[in-house]
């Protein structure tokens, strides 16, 4: 089971971090990723984290100012958003993919997701 918080509403130009609780499987046994929606639009790959850590995967649309990170022993997974914009508006989501093989980008390569945080960037 994965649990979203940390969303809120921000101006441009500010931060917030979005945190991701697994319970129920130990989380270094995954992979991890965001994934967020806007309204009226599909679910789009935000970013990825390996099972260790050491590898991680961004949108270009992010690179340079959201950060994906991964605490194994506490089970979470970050997400730092810097720079944010009003089109970085949406619900995100985070997502584990227990299997080796599946695009990071994909949803469909991931098996389990968190219930989603509101994200809002005014202008």
């Amino acid at each position: 089971q994965l649990q979203a918080s940390g969303g809120g509403l921000v101006q441009a130009g500010g931060s917030l971090r979005l945190s991701c609780a697994a319970s129920g499987r130990t989380s270094s046994s995954y992979a991890m990723a965001w994934f967020r929606q806007a309204p009226g639009k599909e679910r789009d790959f935000v970013a990825a984290i390996n099972r260790s850590g050491i590898g991680t995967y961004y949108a270009d649309s992010v690179k340079g100012r959201f950060t994906i990170s991964r605490d194994n022993a506490k089970n979470t997974v970050y997400l730092q958003m810097n720079s944010l914009k009003p089109e970085d508006t949406a619900v995100y989501y985070c997502a584990a993919k227990f299997g080796a093989y599946g695009d990071y980008g994909f949803t469909s390569s991931y098996n389990a997701w968190g219930q989603g945080t509101l994200v809002t960037v005014s202008s």
